[in-house]
Formats: C-alpha cells, sequence, structure tokens
C-alpha cells in the first residue's frame, strides 16, 4: 500500500469511528427508525466508496461532509428505487435540514445544518435501551449502531456466534419498527429507568474493553474509549447530566488513565502494584477527579459513586504501598449495601486481605454467599491461589490457580497465572 492509499485508508477508518454513529443516528432520524438498518448499511457504503475513491481522486477538503452527503445519497437512491421517495420527500422536507442542498456527486462537501451532534447520538443511545428490548439485544444494538463493531466482533466480544448475533440484532430492528419508536429521548416518566439501562450498557463495554472475554489481547482499548466516548456525550446533555451519568464518566476515565501499564510488551496482564505508574495519564485522571465532585451535587448516591471513589483512590496513590485499603474497604462495605452481589463481596474480600491478611481475605471469601455463585468465575480462583499461597497453603494456592487457568482464555492470563504456579513448587506447606 503506498503512502497517499495508506493515509486515505487510515483517515477514512478514523472519521468512520469517530463519525459512523452520529452519521447513522442523523439518516435514522430523518427516515425513520423503522429504516434503521438502511441507515446502517449507507454510512458502511459511504466508508466502502471513500476507500476506493480517496485513494485516486484525492482526500476532500472537507471529509467528513463528504462522508455524511454520500451516505444520505445513498440512502435516499435506495429509497427512490423502492418507489418510496415521495412519500419519503415530503416527510423529509419538513424536518429540520441537516445537510445543505447539492448533490454529492457534483460538491463533495457541503456542510451539515443543525443543532448539536450529540444530541443524536443520545437519542439513539435511548433508543436502544428501550425497555421492551431485552438486555442483551439493547446491549448488541448499541455496538452495532453507535460503536460501528461488526456482529462478528460482537461475538468475539461475547462468547456467542456471528449468526446469533446476527438475528439478535434482526429481531431488535423488528421489534423497533413494531413498536414504532419515536426518535427522541425517553418521556419523563421512563428517562430514569432507560437512562439506568444505558449505564448499564456503558459500563459492560467499557469492562469488555478492560478486560476482553476472547481473543488474543487482554485489553482492548478501543472498546473503552467508544465507552468513554458515549459517556462523555451523556454528560454533555442537560437531560441526561445525572450524578449516576457523572459518577460513571469519572469511573471509566481513572480505569482508563491505567490502560497503558495494563499489560506489559508481551500483552501479560500485570498487577495493579506492578504498574509503572509514570506510564498513567494524569490528565485523565484529575478529570476523573474533577467530574466525581461534580456527581457529588445531587441526592443520589449510586454504586457508580462508590466505585469511582475506590479507583480515585488507586488512582491517587503514588506508590502500591500508600494506597488506602482501609478506605477502599469501607467504601466496598458501602457498595455492598447497595450492590449486594457476589462480584461486589468477592472485590470487598481482597480489600480485607489487603487491609487485614490474606487469613482473614480468604475467611471473607468464603463467606460469600450463595455458595457456589463464584465456582466458575475466573479471578475467583486466580485470587485465592494468591492469597492462599500468601497465607502458606501452598496445596490449596496450586488447586486454585489450576482451576484459574483452565477457565481462560486468553493468552496472556494463561501466561501469568503459569508463572504464580510455577512459583509455588518452590514453597512447600507449612
Amino acid at each position: 500500500m503506498d503512502s497517499i492509499s495508506a493515509t486515505s485508508h487510515g483517515l477514512a477508518s478514523d472519521l468512520f469511528r469517530r463519525e459512523g454513529a452520529r452519521l447513522v443516528a442523523i439518516l435514522a432520524g430523518q427516515l425513520g427508525l423503522q429504516h434503521l438498518q438502511l441507515a446502517e448499511d449507507a454510512v458502511q457504503e459511504a466508508l466502502v466508496r471513500a476507500l476506493q475513491t480517496w485513494p485516486y481522486r484525492g482526500i476532500p477538503d472537507r471529509p467528513e461532509a463528504w462522508l455524511a452527503q454520500t451516505a444520505r445519497n445513498i440512502a435516499f437512491d435506495h429509497l427512490r428505487r423502492l418507489q418510496n421517495w415521495d412519500r419519503k420527500r415530503d416527510a423529509i422536507a419538513t424536518a429540520r435540514p441537516l445537510w445543505m442542498a447539492g448533490d454529492s456527486r457534483t460538491d463533495p462537501a457541503p456542510e451539515i445544518q443543525g443543532s448539536d451532534p450529540a444530541d443524536e447520538t443520545v437519542r439513539m443511545l435511548f433508543v436502544c435501551a428501550h425497555p421492551q428490548l431485552s438486555e442483551e439485544a439493547r446491549v448488541a444494538l448499541a455496538l452495532r449502531t453507535l460503536c460501528g463493531f461488526s456482529p462478528a466482533e460482537i461475538a468475539s466480544a461475547f462468547l456467542t456466534t456471528e449468526a446469533s448475533i446476527s438475528k439478535r440484532l434482526v429481531r431488535a430492528r423488528q421489534r423497533i419498527r413494531e413498536l414504532g419508536l419515536p426518535f427522541e429521548l425517553s418521556p419523563p416518566d421512563e428517562l430514569t429507568t432507560r437512562l439506568g439501562s444505558v449505564h448499564r450498557m456503558l459500563y459492560l463495554l467499557f469492562n469488555e474493553g478492560y478486560r476482553a472475554s476472547s481473543g488474543d489481547q487482554l485489553v482492548r482499548a478501543e472498546l473503552c474509549h467508544e465507552a468513554l466516548r458515549l459517556g462523555l456525550e451523556l454528560a454533555r446533555h442537560p437531560t441526561t447530566a445525572r450524578p449516576e451519568t457523572l459518577a460513571l464518566v469519572a469511573l471509566m476515565l481513572f480505569n482508563a488513565a491505567r490502560l497503558p501499564s495494563r499489560t506489559d510488551d508481551a500483552g501479560n496482564p500485570l498487577r495493579l502494584d506492578e504498574q509503572d505508574r509514570s506510564r498513567w495519564n494524569s490528565a485523565m485522571i484529575q478529570r476523573g477527579l474533577e467530574y466525581l465532585a461534580m456527581s457529588r451535587n445531587g441526592p443520589t448516591l449510586s454504586p457508580y459513586h462508590l466505585e469511582a471513589a475506590i479507583a480515585a483512590c488507586h488512582s491517587t496513590a503514588p506508590c502500591a504501598a500508600a494506597t488506602d485499603w482501609a478506605r477502599i474497604l469501607s467504601l466496598y462495605d458501602r457498595l455492598l449495601e447497595l450492590d449486594p452481589s457476589p462480584v461486589a463481596a468477592f472485590n470487598r474480600a481482597v480489600a480485607v486481605a489487603r487491609t487485614h491478611g490474606a487469613g482473614q481475605g480468604l475467611e471473607a471469601l468464603d463467606a460469600i454467599r450463595p455458595t457456589g455463585t463464584l465456582d466458575n468465575y475466573l479471578f475467583h480462583h486466580a485470587v485465592r491461589g494468591v492469597l492462599a499461597a500468601e497465607a502458606g497453603r501452598t496445596e490449596e494456592a496450586r488447586r486454585h490457580l489450576e482451576h484459574a487457568i483452565s477457565l481462560t482464555s486468553l493468552p496472556g492470563e494463561r501466561t501469568f497465572l503459569l508463572r504464580q504456579l510455577q512459583a509455588l513448587h518452590r514453597r512447600p506447606d507449612r
């Protein structure tokens, strides 16, 4: 690939990642949500045309507008072929214009008109979070529509098949058509419910990037950055800039700041105490502190507030030894009051171990109920192995580390756990 082609390809791909969700949302708003699939296809086709033409004709002066106008023309041409143009033309003529008049084939870069582009993205988030869609469908639709991921990428992220994801997306779009959903923010009485679902989608998306569930890489930074980008869009919008939203953004900022040091050069995971803190993004941490402070301006205390406060303790400690584990434990105690889940109890047990010793940490793990909930949770066995080793219970440590190895499919995690296991061979039971 020559330098011009490489530059064109890189620019088009970058624009698609940054602008794709906005373009799909704008088109869906103009065409109606019954044509969501057409909007997605038109934006994808516009990218293909950019990759085909830009290396030969040159990159347009305003490439974002070129993609927008091309996607618009592709969608409208399709409607003409379906002989729906007359009906759609009248509807579109009465809508708020998003493009100046003109044809991209003669003027490839008209300006985009209209209100804040974030509005369309926020509206689409809430469409994806409709309560009559299953949670699995909501997440898949958000990844496809707002993040531009293919069915294969979504399937890889959530350990299922591409065919299953494709069917899930078809059912979600069909349900949207059946419900006749308007392209607008939720009615006031539904906003709180839908906003909570939006938060969960972004939380899940970020966590999948922070520790991938499949593939060759432990960290998928692009997923984290997509979740953070969408969270920041919510934080900008007056309707959705609630305390929980700001706390979630703070949490994502703290964790995203540590992404560069999550793995070594070979892609193997590094524990928090092993990470090079000079590689943490201090500006991002400072921004997280600002969002966390803003999130306190309200009566609501959500799990995101407490998780963000815990992440702030880790992010602001100058070294691992300076970590305020006592405060972290107190925050986990409060978190368990709001979210009495086994995973929250597991994380609290780690804080107990770091505050009061490995023995008490193991007792806290034993106390998690219901019994067996964490049997297939990789980190439960990995942490039990580490704590048992610290407590001198070598055989128990071996058993749990071997179980953890059997549960991971990520090469980097397997290498990390094998090293922990090999180190036990030099430790006799006490």
